[in-house]
């Protein structure tokens, strides 16, 4: 076997195991609900940076090139930026 038998009269629970006759409490719904939130705002915030920042990170472009699609009259009509 891959580890001690559980004793026959162990809880078993979806979030832990009873080992060596150690027994934590369940976590709260607010607790459960709260990593979940923080976790689905950590991969949304990491999807946003990747989509952001991925083309200079995978060398399809230089971060010098610039924000493509901002006219703000640069060398156009002889309007100065300020």
């Amino acid at each position: 076997m891959a580890g001690p038998t559980p004793h026959p009269t162990s809880h078993r629970s979806r979030w832990y195991t009873n080992v060596n006759n150690f027994h934590p409490h369940q976590p709260a719904f607010k607790h459960r609900w709260g990593a979940k939130l923080l976790g689905a705002t950590m991969w949304f915030w990491i999807m946003y940076r990747a989509k952001q920042d991925g083309p200079v990170l995978l060398g399809l472009r230089h971060p010098w090139d610039g924000h493509h699609g901002d006219d703000h009259g640069h060398g156009h009509g002889g309007e100065e930026h300020h």
